[in-house]
């Protein structure tokens, strides 16, 4: 969920309805393109070109503004018709709903306009437009900010339109405009038969996801997206654009790989490494509520010991009025029959037999149209409404906090975490939600901590926290969810672990060490290289100083 980026359960947990990801599960138990082949170098070159891409032809950078001071209505129509995309303004019919996000709990934010950049150059023209006439920005790929930060009260700077991906079958590159939606991303990777690790919520920009992790369900195999960043294109502070790999721009890069959206610029395109396809088999376990403290414990001693290949989470739901949900879920790069021996210590481990199993293999793109909540539905309906005529899916009303794990959980732990999901249930009944912990180790935890931006290197789990909740919910029984966040935060998570930076949270005290730690030093002298007069600058942004 990602995610920036992608929302709170980013990972399906593959129960028995499948056609529900785990986040969208959680919030509903509240009762409520083409792809073109060529040949490019003797390899086979898969686009998808549903969206507009960046292939018009641009203006001079200069007719953006020619005037600094407030911006006046003539100022705004001078940016409007420069721009190679299409500038929003609050008399567009459009507007209502091109300002919100996909949090429909960010319901009163109103920028002064929401630009629809289809080139890098549009990017250049806005930032020159914001400097020039003292306007915040706010840079949006897919609208998930945790905390809403893809939003201002000023110029909102959308990359959607620039969201061509391309994938080199010889190279093991794809090439990925920064608007492009998760969705198509991995149906343009999937069927050049390879694989990009990531996320799961379907609708969440590639930009945000990546720039801040990108936890996914080969993350143990293949790393984080953040990890197999080739290079990105952004438009820096002083308009201009660039490129970022390990030859120009090096710091850039690593700012780039989990330094988080937003904070050094706008990113307009990257080059991903991408990897053959696995086969891929998926697993559920679901037990008797009694069992679930024995069932976390275990749990975290087994995903430390097990295989690159296995990736796992453990879930501790409250749904509602139907009462608690504790599982096992998974993803594993083989086959069911070799599944059986990478699981039987687990089930031995719990003791209690389940009261719900499945194991079966699946197509990579089958996998993660069900990790997006999506089985059984089209691409093009695996979409927000407002994003694709097609779309069928909507926005949703949840808030999240985020820690880690850092080893396996004695009992006492254990019973702390179920007592808190308890805790949910009893002072509010009518919302979902619950805790998930999502394996790390295996490729994510063998680079470095200070190889890259991304500090959480020697992780056992991350663990996401969401409550949900729809329209008909009571602002007293909302409230009680986010009290219930504040307990956790204060008596059962431990903050020495920190925090996931793409789980952004606005109430998190000491976020920048909890989502940076000892790389926080090193990104704030590349704030200062990029963004020196703080340009790019939010709640949580990456400071000029400490």
């Amino acid at each position: 969920m990602t995610e920036s980026n992608s929302p709170p359960f980013r990972h399906d947990s593959f129960e028995k309805s499948s056609s529900h990801s785990r986040r969208s599960f959680l919030r509903r138990t509240l009762g409520v393109g083409a792809i073109a082949g060529a040949a490019v170098a003797g390899a086979v070159y898969l686009e998808d070109r549903h969206s507009t891409t960046s292939t018009t032809t641009t203006r001079p950078l200069s007719t953006a503004t020619t005037t600094s001071g407030p911006a006046t209505a003539a100022a705004w129509a001078q940016l409007g018709a420069s721009l190679t995309g299409s500038l929003v303004l609050p008399s567009n019919p459009r507007y209502g709903i091109d300002r919100l996000l996909y949090n429909s709990k960010f319901v009163n934010l109103h920028p002064r306009a929401i630009a629809y950049c289809a080139t890098p150059d549009d990017v250049a023209r806005c930032i020159d437009f914001a400097t020039s006439h003292e306007v915040s920005i706010a840079a949006r790929s897919g609208g998930h900010s945790y905390g809403g930060y893809s939003n201002s009260d000023g110029l909102v700077i959308d990359v959607s339109r620039m969201a061509s991906i391309g994938v080199d079958t010889a190279a093991n590159i794809a090439r990925v405009g920064a608007g492009a939606k998760l969705i198509d991303v991995y149906n343009v990777i999937g069927n050049a038969n390879k694989l990009l690790p990531g996320g799961s919520c379907p609708s969440v920009g590639i930009a945000g996801l990546a720039l801040g992790g990108g936890i996914g369900v080969f993350g143990r195999k293949y790393g984080l997206t953040t990890d197999n960043i080739r290079s990105v294109t952004i438009v820096t502070a002083d308009a201009r654009t660039v490129t970022a790999d390990e030859r120009t721009n090096s710091d850039l890069l690593w700012a780039c790989q989990g330094g988080g959206g937003g904070n050094f610029g706008v990113a307009t395109s990257f080059e991903f490494n991408v990897h053959p396809m696995p086969q891929v088999t998926l697993f559920t376990l679901q037990y008797p509520w009694a069992a679930a403290s024995t069932m976390l414990s275990a749990w975290g001693n087994w995903i430390g010991t097990a295989p690159d290949e296995l990736w796992s989470n453990c879930q501790l739901l409250s749904q509602g009025t139907y009462g608690f949900l504790p599982q096992i879920a998974g993803v594993y790069c083989g086959t069911p029959n070799e599944l059986v021996s990478v699981l039987a210590p687990l089930k031995s481990m719990i003791g209690t037999a389940p009261t719900y199993s499945f194991s079966g293999s699946n197509s990579y793109l089958s996998a993660m149209e069900i990790e997006a909540g999506c089985s059984g539905l089209s691409i093009a309906a695996c979409h927000l409404t407002t994003q694709n005529p097609a779309g069928r899916l909507s926005r949703e009303a949840y808030s999240a906090k985020s820690s880690y794990v850092n080893a396996p959980l004695d009992d006492t732990a254990a019973a702390a975490f179920v007592s808190a999901v308890e805790n949910l249930h009893a002072h509010a009944t009518t919302v979902g939600g619950g805790l998930a912990f999502d394996s790390y180790g295996g490729a994510i935890n063998r680079v470095a901590s200070d190889a890259t931006a991304f500090v959480h290197r020697d992780k056992l789990a991350c663990i996401q926290a969401t409550y949900s909740w729809s329209s008909e919910t009571s602002p007293s029984v909302i409230a009680a969810g986010a009290q219930w966040l504040a307990f956790l935060g204060a008596n059962v998570f431990d903050a020495t672990t920190g925090a996931y930076q793409n789980y952004i949270d606005p109430t998190l005290a000491n976020w920048q060490s909890a989502y940076y730690g000892s790389n926080l030093d090193k990104l704030v002298t590349i704030k200062n290289k990029y963004d020196a007069d703080n340009l790019f600058s939010f709640a949580q942004s990456i400071p000029r100083t400490l």
